[in-house]
């Protein structure tokens, strides 16, 4: 008499005699799989070794893109290296698992980001690429036509670093200072990712604002200030036109002829914004603020972008510089692009590690193993001067 279907559920699974039949080998299979994929959905701590992307930035405002940006967050580091006074925020970003790191509040510079680097290249021994992603003040000029919101990232086919470090240099008697500084270059894994996303960015175009926008309606609360600004906000003063107590900008405002200012047409449905421009960053331990020399430096050194702390890193924690312009290096600066710029930042460099498998960025040699401990302790001490 043949068993009746509770009895045959009664026998052990793994009986030999009783195998299971080719759906319920599919419901285990399942079932494990479905464990093995909670497992890795739950984990939320890794050990420090496990990380391989170090991600700095220097203000909060770049702080906070960069962790809207993460597609997981685990739990806070709980040991550090006993002089590492870093905070940091951990995450994932694709398959990489990635740490991130601010400067202290109120600090600027190189000296500061070098420590920062410094310190977290002892936490996190096997970090083997960096990225310092932030804000920064645009060059724009005939040849390159940069907006507010637009990305420049420290890249491109010449064989100088892309870092230009415009304070470093010699004076030479009865001759201006002659800079000397452009310093190394991003590890080649980097700079391949970027050439291959710059071919897909013009193939298929890129989803950048997209991207900023579904973030925020996840995040309401990130609206007001990482949300894009008005487009009639985006002034390009001339760079005779100095910032009066913000007379100037009021009359702009409300001065029909705009005659203080460089008058751009408005980028079509066909053009990409915002836009991605690769080329040099000009990095120094001073605020760009002066039209003026932001046009010289522009036209002579092809600069398109000024910062102040990545001239502290690429030397000692070899990293691509990514920025995104919240204003035009000169006297107008304000804050109202700070938010959407340090978004559009973030959201390339997601799309930048998403491009990057795994076992490449394995094959990089640790960052640590470039460092020469006293030549970093010096460009410390040096920058601090």
């Amino acid at each position: 008499m043949p068993k009746s279907s509770h009895q045959a559920t009664d026998q052990p699974e793994n009986d030999a005699r009783e195998p299971l039949s080719s759906r319920k080998r599919r419901k285990v299979d399942s079932e494990v799989n479905r464990q093995s994929l909670d497992i890795a959905i739950t984990k939320s701590h890794y050990a420090n070794e496990e990380y391989t992307v170090g991600w700095i930035c220097a203000i909060t405002t770049e702080y906070v893109a960069a962790q809207a940006f993460l597609d997981e967050e685990y739990d806070r580091p709980t040991d550090l290296f006993p002089s590492d006074n870093n905070d940091y925020t951990l995450g994932g970003v694709g398959n990489h698992r990635v740490v991130i790191a601010v400067l202290p509040g109120g600090e600027y510079g190189i000296a500061s980001a070098a420590c920062v680097a410094r310190d977290m290249l002892h936490s996190f021994p096997n970090v083997r690429i960096g990225l310092m992603v932030g804000i920064g003040g645009g060059a724009p000029s005939q040849k390159h036509d940069i907006r507010l919101g637009d990305i420049v990232v420290s890249t491109s086919g010449s064989g100088n670093g892309r870092v230009f470090q415009y304070d470093f240099g010699k004076a030479i008697q009865d001759h201006s200072f002659e800079t000397t500084g452009f310093l190394n270059q991003p590890p080649p894994v980097l700079r391949t990712a970027v050439s291959g996303l710059e071919a897909q960015y013009e193939l298929h175009g890129h989803q950048l604002d997209d991207a900023i926008k579904t973030l925020l309606e996840r995040n309401p609360r990130l609206r007001k200030k990482y949300s894009r600004p008005d487009p009639s906000t985006d002034r390009l003063y001339r760079a005779n036109v100095s910032h009066d107590d913000n007379t100037c900008c009021l009359a702009v405002a409300h001065n029909p002829d705009q005659s203080r200012l460089v008058l751009r047409p408005s980028r079509t449905e066909d053009e990409d914004n915002p836009a991605i421009h690769y080329g040099v960053i000009a990095s120094a331990n001073q605020l760009m603020k002066d039209a003026s020399v932001r046009d010289r430096l522009s036209s002579e050194k092809s600069v398109l972008c000024f910062e102040m702390e990545a001239a502290g890193l690429m030397n000692h924690f070899p990293c691509l510089v990514i920025r995104g312009i919240c204003d035009y290096s000169d006297t107008h600066k304000n804050k109202e692009w700070q938010g959407y710029a340090a978004m559009a930042a973030a959201a390339y460099a997601k799309d930048l590690l998403c491009r990057i498998p795994t076992n490449k960025v394995a094959a990089e040699k640790k960052i640590s193993e470039y460092l020469v401990p006293s030549k970093f302790s010096s460009l410390i001490e040096i920058t601090k001067i």
